[in-house]
Parts: C-alpha cells; structure tokens; sequence
C-alpha cells in the first residue's frame, strides 16, 4: 500500500489530498501542518477554506484513507511519497526583497525530511516554486541523506479558486517533471501511477526538473497579462467611447485568441500571479536578462494603474473629494465562489478611498471581518508570512466598517464600488438601495456585473469599467 503524506493544509494541500484519497481508495492520504487551530478545522465541520464540492469529499473520506494531523514527523518518515505544499511568500527584506520567494518554509521542510527518513522517498514539490528551488532542496537532502535515497519532483498545480475541485476531478494536464535518469524516470513513473487512477494517460505530461517548475510560472504570467491587456484596452475604450465587452467579445472570437480571461476588472488578485510574475522578473534579472524581466513586470504596473484608475474615478466623478462620505464595498473576495482575500483589488481601492479620508461600509457573503480588518491594516507582501510573523494586532481601521447583508452597506451611502462578481449582486433591489441612498446616488461598477442601462433609469450615475461614460462623467477627469 502507498502511503502519501502532504506538508501543509492550505488551499493546495488540502483539496489536492482530498481529490487523491476519493480517487485511490487503496493509497493512504496525511495530511499534516504545524498549525493546530487549521488541522482541528479540518476534521471539523467547519472546514478552514471554502471551496464548492470539498466538504463532501472531506466528509467521505476523513477517517478512511484521508487524515489531518500535527504530527509531522510520524507521518514523513511512514510515507513513500511526500507533497511538499509550504508557503512560498515573497522576501519583505533582504536581497530580492518584493520580488524574491522566501524559501525559508520549503528549507526546514527539506531539513525535517532529511531527518526523520528511514526509508526511500519521493519529495515532490507542490507548491508554487522559483525554478531551480528542486536542486536547493535536492542539495539539502543529499549532504543529509544518511545513505537514503530522495527523489525530487516537480508537479505544480494549476487550481482555479471556486472550481478546485472541478479542476483537480478533470484537469487541462497533470505535469510531472523529474530527473533524466533511470531512477528519476521511476519517481515520475510512481507518481503518474496515482494520477492514472483517474487522469487519461494523454494528459499526463512528464518534463525535465526545470521545465515543469518554469511552466507553471508561465502558465500564470500568461493569464495574468491577458487580464492586464484588457484592462489596458479598458481605459482606452473609456477615452474613446468604445465598449470594452464588444472589443473583448469581438478579440475573442479568434480562435488563436479564445473568449478566457478577456473580462475587463478593476484588476487581478488572488495568491498566485503577483508573486509569480515578481518571481520570474527576479529570476530574468538574476540571469542578465533585464528586457524580459520589464516585459513582465509591465503586466504588474497595468494592473496597479487600473485599481488607481478606479480610485481616481470615485474620487473625480464625487465633487473631487470623499472626506467624510459613506462608500458602501460590495464584494472584498479577490472573485466569486471563494472566500480569499490574497491580493484581491479591494484591498488597494478601499486603502486609496480610505486615504481620501471616505468612511467605508464592506459587505462580502464569505470574508469575515477579522479577515478584512487585517488585509486593511497589513503592509505589501506581510499577508502571506505565518501569522506570528505578522505586526502582533491589526490595528483596527477606524474608518471601515463590515456589515453583513449589501443594504445595510449601501444605507445613507453616498456611492457603490462592486469589487467582487457575486452571482447575488446582480439581483439586489437597486430600487430600494437608491432610496435610501444620499444624492446623488453613485454605482462604480468594478466587475460590469450590473445592467447600467437599468440603473441609470433608477436614477443613479453608473461608472463601468471600459464603457461609454455616463454624461455626469463625461466633464470629469479620469485622474483626480
């Protein structure tokens, strides 16, 4: 029998181990993290991330062949195969610092592997890497094997939050990448065999080391810059009078182009493309390649540009100041159908409207307000260090209040920001909302999720993004 242990209970690891315990109902899945609050969560009820169709999965198989547990060291040295899923945040200090991944978490994993292994092991690296970490942690496991053999593979996952699950039951591809020798070839083969119990073979795909690791860095770059060069489009379709979702919906009728990833924002979040691009600006320069390396982080300054833009546009279109208004935020999750925050957009449009001295109202259905006061209150790249590395208590913003349905939010507001696409947004009674609203009433729409049209006859001044402006918008400046 196979047994599997993972390092880390987070939106990778825990899913990821779900999925590979449901599907291979011979192997035995631990999944095991230093942080006991996040194992209690997850052989709870109330599992520690929200993710459709996982606590299903959870519930199954908890207790048959899939365990959470604290004990790292039983478990690491018992397992065949070890899926290494640690943070890898970016520096906030020291060379590389705001571009560098820290790999302080991935070392100590290596070092604790190399110390309690008895036996042969498969490491396989899980979480999102700079290229070329494989042999850092190849090079700690070999000067402290004890006559052991390790194996180091890489295998990124490629999850989309919402549609994990989704994506880990049938995914584009599955990438194993491994040494070119005969005992790499095995690892390779060894982990493919999990897979096959449920990923057609073709979609399997084996690489060399560092062609996987970079792969994943790519696939991110790639979409990031897709969003980034809508949004660009964005505010010259605003500049123009163009419709950004008829030149989006007209590019995507291309089949080299395709319709993904084409939906204009008020700009991309999540955990991964901001630490991934900055990686792979930081490995371009490092290799003496500084052209490619302003190539990519060209894809970051556009989207920094569109969450000022945004901002600007409140501002401008509000008699030039918000000191003192309410501003109701609907939606603080980065998108729809999960409750992370990670760089999401609303962090930076609510700190520029709060700079403004604007008293802000936030309303989301899945983030907590401890959550929310602490994503206000942090600095640039603290968010993904462990908490007791963290400033000890975020101060409370003063001027952000969390309230828990979208009317109280809206209540005596001067203006609306929809930062999140929540399918329920869509269906608020806008009538109801601009009557209780002061006037004149103002919805800045960051995810052309309303019907402007409507809303408009309602009464309200409608800012969406990448589309014609509305006739009160028309004499304000884009910048403030």
């Amino acid at each position: 029998m196979v047994k599997i242990c993972c390092l880390g209970a987070g939106y990778v690891g825990g899913p990821t181990m779900a999925v590979i315990a449901l599907k291979c109902p011979s192997i035995e899945v631990v999944v095991v993290d230093i942080s006991q609050p996040r194992i209690a969560a997850w052989n709870s009820d109330t599992l520690p991330i929200y993710e459709p169709g996982l606590d299903e999965i959870v519930k199954e198989c908890r207790g048959r062949n899939l365990f959470f547990s604290t004990d790292l060291e039983k478990h690491v040295s018992e397992a065949d195969i070890i899926f290494v899923s640690v943070n890898t945040p970016t520096k906030t200090r020291g060379l590389g610092a705001g571009k560098a991944a820290d790999l302080t978490y991935w070392e100590s994993a290596a070092r604790m592997i190399a110390d309690v292994s008895k036996s042969d092991k498969i490491v396989v690296e899980k979480s999102t890497v700079p290229v070329k970490t494989a042999e850092a942690i190849e090079k700690i496991l070999m000067h402290n094997s004890k006559g052991i053999n390790f194996q180091i593979l890489s295998n990124p996952e490629f999850l989309a939050e919402g549609t994990a699950i989704k994506d880990l039951f049938n995914p584009d591809r599955v990438l194993i990448g491994g040494r070119e020798t005969p005992a790499g070839q095995k690892a390779i083969q060894a982990l493919s065999d999990v897979y096959a119990h449920w990923v057609p073979q073709d979609r399997i795909i084996a690489t060399n080391l560092w062609s996987a690791e970079l792969s994943k860095l790519a696939a991110n770059a790639f979409l990031a810059q897709r969003i980034s060069s809508v949004n660009a489009m964005s505010a010259l379709c605003e500049a123009t009078g163009a419709d950004v979702a008829e030149v989006a919906h007209a590019v995507g009728k291309d089949t080299r182009i395709g319709p993904k990833f084409l939906n204009a924002s008020v700009g991309f979040g999540g955990s991964c493309f901001q630490k991934d691009i900055l990686n792979l600006v930081y490995i371009c320069e490092c290799n003496g390649l500084p052209e490619v390396a302003n190539y990519w982080k060209q894809v970051i300054k556009i989207n920094d540009y569109q969450k000022n833009r945004f901002v600007n546009r409140v501002v401008s279109s509000m008699f030039n100041t918000v000191s003192g208004k309410k501003i109701a935020i609907l939606g603080f999750a980065f998108k729809k159908d999960t409750g992370d925050t990670r760089e999401t957009p609303a962090i930076d449009v609510c700190k520029g409207l709060l700079g403004d001295k604007a008293r802000i109202s936030i309303y989301d259905p899945q983030v907590t307000e401890e959550q929310i006061q602490r994503d206000l209150s942090l600095n640039k790249f603290e968010w993904d260090h462990p908490v007791h590395l963290q400033p000890m208590s975020p101060t409370t913003v003063k001027q952000a209040s969390v309230v828990w349905d979208a009317y109280s939010a809206t209540k005596d507001a001067h203006g609306i920001c929809i930062l999140t696409e929540w399918d329920e947004f869509k269906n608020l009674d806008f009538q109801k909302i601009f009557d209780n609203m002061q006037k004149p009433a103002f919805v800045f729409d960051g995810r052309n999720i309303v019907d402007a049209e409507k809303l408009r006859e309602i009464g309200f001044i409608v800012y969406s993004i990448g589309k014609p402006l509305d006739s009160w918008l028309k004499d304000m400046p884009a910048v403030a």
